[in-house]
């Protein structure tokens, strides 16, 4: 009986034995790597479309303000192996700031689990975007990154789940972006074919972002790149500088 129940328990991918092992393996990778977040600020990505064109953005902006930045940018799930390996090269090449994008698959498989998050930001909640998971385990999934107890959390007040995962905070502080009662407040936009431009408000100043990215969304994604900025407390002339650089067609 004992044996079934255990076999049962392995095959629930939401469950406590699945769960356990890969808790297990993330501390033991943790140990077998030294750490190297010690060293560095770990900023996870998260969100059912943009975290790629998020990351990019921020990685341009920390670059542009002299930092070392090391970025692992992909909208497919990733073992937690790859993960600790990507941050362990990360701290060999002398990275102060490792950018990350997760989905809520991911989450699911506790990739984090034991890692210190200085920053935590969900782009979006768009159930057109989800594949094979029902919404209600879509949040519960998102819901393990933010109970690592990030010191930052960037939302989108926009989303139209906003009062769902208002209640993530972080330990320090919690940072919104959107075009109503936002912290990074997006005050109108500009499409053109290659590429698209944003009037927003960062620490009270009103500055202009463009991007080579077109298309409505870019403007949130601009917006949650300057909230990201600001939460780090970058200047805005370096969010101008990092979004401008950017180009979709870069590797």
């Amino acid at each position: 009986m004992g044996k079934r129940e255990k076999s049962s328990q392995g095959k629930n991918k939401n469950g406590g034995f699945r769960a356990g092992s890969q808790k297990l393996r993330a501390k033991m990778l943790k140990s077998y790597y030294g750490n190297p977040l010690k060293d560095m600020k770990l900023i996870a990505i998260t969100g059912t479309t943009g975290k790629t064109t998020v990351a990019h953005y921020v990685h341009e902006i920390l670059k542009a303000t002299g930092e070392q930045v090391a970025v692992l940018a992909s909208d497919q799930p990733f073992k937690v192996g790859m993960l600790h390996k990507f941050l362990s090269d990360a701290w060999k090449a002398g990275a102060n700031y490792v950018i990350v994008t997760v989905p809520a698959e991911g989450l699911r498989d506790n990739v984090f689990y034991g890692l210190p998050v200085t920053v935590a930001a969900m782009t979006n909640f768009v159930t057109a975007g989800l594949s094979d998971m029902e919404p209600k385990e879509y949040l519960e999934n998102e819901k393990t990154l933010f109970d690592m107890k990030p010191e930052i959390v960037v939302l989108n007040h926009d989303d139209l789940n906003y009062d769902t995962f208002e209640e993530f905070k972080g330990t320090k502080k919690t940072v919104t972006f959107g075009q109503s009662s936002a912290d990074v407040k997006i005050l109108n936009s500009k499409l053109y074919s290659k590429g698209t431009e944003a009037t927003i408000s960062v620490k009270s100043e009103i500055i202009t972002v463009a991007t080579f990215v077109p298309g409505e969304t870019a403007v949130s994604y601009m917006a949650c790149a300057a909230a990201i900025a600001h939460s780090l407390e970058i200047d805005n002339e370096k969010i101008i500088d990092g979004i401008a650089e950017y180009s979709p067609e870069q590797p």
